[in-house]
Formats: C-alpha cells, structure tokens, sequence
C-alpha cells in the first residue's frame, strides 16, 4: 500500500514537472486568473455566477489571490471581508471590498451579497487596463423605492436568542435522555461590547445491568452557566472592562459558583485589521466564590478565592495560509502553587505546488482542580464521566497533508449526484 501511495505521488510530481510550465500573467483583454481562498464562503455559488475570470487551483498561477474572511457582527449577522491581492503584473495592487449581512437574511440573500462584493473588487483590476468595450453594468442601489423613515433603534442595538434542543434514544438495556437551552443578550457598537447568555444542560442515562434487576442504573448530569462580558473600546490598541460568571456543574462538584473580574487588553496590532492579523494580550483578575457538592479534597464545602489569569492570542490570515495560537496561564493568589497552563494552536500552510499540511495541537499543565471531591469516584462515574477526574495534563494533536495535482483550472461547477 504505502509503495503503491509513493508511486502516486511521483507520477503527480512527473506529470507537474513535464506538463505545462506556469503560463505568464495574462495580458490585457484576456481572463483574469484568480485563486480563490475562503472557508464557507458559498464557493460553488461564486464560481458559477462570476464566469469573467478563471478560477486557478494554485495560489502561484493567480494574478488576484482573492481571500475572503468574516466574523460575527453585532446583530448576529455576518461581516465578510473580501481582500485582493494582485500578483504579475499586479503586483503591489490591493482593493479590499466588504458585505455584511444580518441574522434575518437567507441563505440566497447572504450570498448574492457577498458575489456582488467580489464582483466591484475584480472590476477595479479589469479597468485598470482601460475598461473593456464589451463591458455592460447595470448598477441598482434600490434608491427608487422610498424607504420607511426610521426615528432610531427601538431595539437600542440589543440582539436577543433563544434555543432550545432535546434528544431521546435508547436500546433494549439503555435509554438515554438529553435536553438543553441557552439565551443571550449582545449588544455590539464600536465603542462597547456587551454580552449576556445563559446555557442549561441535562442528561439522564438508565441502564439494565441485570435482567433480573429490579432496579435498574439511572445516572444524571447536570451543567448550568451564566456568563457576562463589558468592554470598553480606548482606541486601535487598548480596551478595558470586565466579566464572570454564575455556574453549577455536577461534573465539576460544584453546586454554585459565582467569579467578576475587571479586565484590560492590548493589541499588538490595530484592532481595524482583524479580518488579517491579530495580537491580543489581556489580563484579568478577581474573586471567585465557590460552593460544593461534596467536601473537597482540601476539605472544603465552600470557600472564596482570587484568580489572575494571562492570555496571548494571535490569529493571522495571509497568502500562504492561516495560523491561530492561543495561550493562557491562571493562578489562584492564596496557594501559588494551584495553577494551569493551557496552549491551543491550529496552522495550516501551503508549502510547495500542490502540497499544503495543517496541525491542531492542544495541550494543559493542570495544577487547580480545587473542587475534586475527596472520596474517590465509582467505576460507573469513570466509565460514564460524570465526574472530573484528578489529572496532571491533557493533550490532544491532529494533523493533515494534502497534495493535489493536475488542471490548474478550476472554474466548473457539476452538481449532479450531489457530489
């Protein structure tokens, strides 16, 4: 198999060595050659309805690496951010063109939006040579269909959820119960931030050890969070505010837990180049009060702590890929010792024609399991995971390799089979 898998890759690496050599950037009149590099941008719907260009499969056969971002608005909608970056004789040309969309608009909306903003930005490099004389635009800003007169917000920028899910299942010797909801409250402006939500889960289990039992094993868990956040914008750079939260978890040996800590971030960067490139350094600390279950291991039933915690995110979008690292260090200020060390981090990378590798590594030193309880857990609270578990550390690392050859085309669009 392996030989088998080698061969293959050889016979691509011939078939792009012998093949045809990377053409030179098009000449003006002909097709702009464009890559496109997004995630969930309706990809399928772009390359069928924007049929002026050719959509290569190779970064370095594209005169426009065309790269779309998006982040949540405040309205729970969509912002995305379409960047063109020009290469060949485009070099050092840019043009960034934006859609955002809201929470009430549909699937067809969001992407007739976001086709209509990539369609400016690759004009603007079609006229740069002088505007074709077959060109025909039609522009309609749906200016002749008078608008209702809106005083101001009645809403005040307030956007509210609510969900609400439940599953049943279950077999001849076990049935299996989960019911969930969750609510929040944002309000997103340019100078504030302010988010509100409450998440409920319960799960109950119930099994046939013996069919001769007449009492069968019922298991339960319960999770239940409040969460708030207020951040104050002080410019490109800096933001001050605070959070906490109200939580009971029987996972966790915790019947109710209360935290508030103010808070303040630096970004490296400024905060308006998010949809590229970020460098976010926050501090935060403040008093946490905890009530138990069960006595702790430290023989606790309830007590009051403060924690600080330290934070790096870095999160960057460019040509040769994306790369997202986070990492985070708290510590509890009346027992130094009883700390956590946690890094997070994803990279995916174009490294050669054709060939792109990514990795997901997560990993935690764990030294603040303040609320283990001091008896031990029963073999059906560690097969079930209905308790935490004393560890030292947890880790987890995946990754992929990719290698793709053949047409550098890419624009045609088959959907049938659904394949």
């Amino acid at each position: 198999m392996s030989f088998t898998i080698l061969l293959i890759l050889l016979l691509g690496i011939a078939a792009e060595a012998g093949g045809q050599e990377p053409q030179p950037a098009s000449p003006a009149g002909r097709q702009l050659r464009v890559f496109l590099d997004c995630g969930n941008c309706f990809s399928d719907y772009l390359r069928s309805e924007i049929i002026f260009i050719d959509y290569v499969r190779e970064r370095s056969e594209a005169e426009i690496h065309l790269l779309i971002t998006q982040t949540s608005t405040g309205s729970g909608g969509i912002e995305y951010t379409a960047e063109f970056i020009g290469s060949g004789r485009f070099d050092g040309v840019q043009r960034t063109a934006k859609a955002i969309t809201t929470s009430s608009d549909s699937e067809d909306t969001i992407r007739r939006q976001l086709a209509n903003a990539v369609r400016i930005g690759l004009l603007s490099f079609i006229a740069q040579d002088g505007v074709p004389q077959q060109l025909d635009l039609e522009v309609d800003l749906g200016t002749e269909q008078a608008r209702p007169a809106v005083a101001g917000d009645r809403w005040n920028n307030w956007v509210f959820s609510v969900r609400g899910e439940g599953s049943f299942d279950g077999e001849e010797s076990r049935r299996e119960m989960q019911l969930g909801g969750s609510m929040s409250a944002d309000r997103i402006t340019p100078d504030w931030k302010i988010t509100l939500g409450t998440e409920i889960d319960f799960e109950r289990e119930r099994f046939n050890l013996d069919e001769e039992d007449e009492e069968p094993l019922e298991v339960e868990r319960r999770e239940r969070e409040f969460r708030w956040l207020a951040v104050k914008a002080l410019g490109e750079h800096w933001s001050a505010g605070a959070r906490g939260d109200v939580e009971s978890s029987t996972f966790e040996n915790i019947s109710l837990a209360a935290s508030a800590e103010p808070a303040i971030e630096y970004n490296v960067f400024p905060y308006s180049e998010y949809t590229r490139r970020q460098l976010r350094i926050l501090y935060a600390i403040g008093p946490r009060t905890l009530n138990y279950y069960e006595e702790t291991l430290f023989g606790k039933t309830e007590e009051t702590l403060v924690q600080h915690e330290l934070s790096a995110t870095y999160d960057q979008r460019e040509q040769w890929g994306s790369l997202e690292a986070r990492v985070e260090w708290s510590q509890y200020l009346h027992d130094l010792a009883l700390s956590r060390l946690e890094a997070d981090g994803e990279v995916s990378l174009r490294i050669a024609r054709g060939l792109s590798v990514s990795a997901e590594l997560n990993a935690s030193r764990i030294r603040d399991q303040v609320s283990l309880p001091a008896r031990g857990a029963t073999p059906e609270e560690i097969l079930l995971r209905l308790r935490e578990l004393s560890s030292g550390y947890e880790y987890s690392f995946s990754f992929g390799l990719t290698y793709t050859f053949g047409s550098i085309f890419s624009s045609v669009v088959n959907p049938r089979f659904g394949q």
